[in-house]
């Protein structure tokens, strides 16, 4: 599966943004709560997912949703399982390297 990767430098930091390609636009809900996984934020390039986990690697802060990603980050080690949050089934984590 396919997912999209938007990087963002500011300064010398690298924020990427993930997403499950299917779920680019859509918004997900839970009680009151709503997260829009907007194109604005996730949508830069469609990628393979192996090369999406390369760039997790390089960078210093990164937004994921989705339970494709969010596996994948799980499975090689990059998210700790304590640390991702579903919304409607569907997970979501933030990595933060200091």
């Amino acid at each position: 599966m396919d997912v999209y990767v938007n990087l963002r430098r500011m300064g010398n930091s690298v924020l990427l943004a993930v997403c499950d390609a299917d779920l680019l636009g859509r918004t997900l809900k839970e009680d009151k709560f709503a997260f829009h996984v907007s194109e604005k934020f996730y949508k830069g390039s469609l990628v393979s997912l192996e090369e999406a986990v390369e760039l997790v690697w390089q960078c210093n802060v990164v937004n994921m949703v989705g339970r494709t990603i969010v596996k994948k980050a799980l499975e090689k080690g990059l998210v700790h399982p304590d640390a991702v949050l579903e919304i409607n089934g569907i997970p979501h984590a933030q990595i933060v390297k200091l």
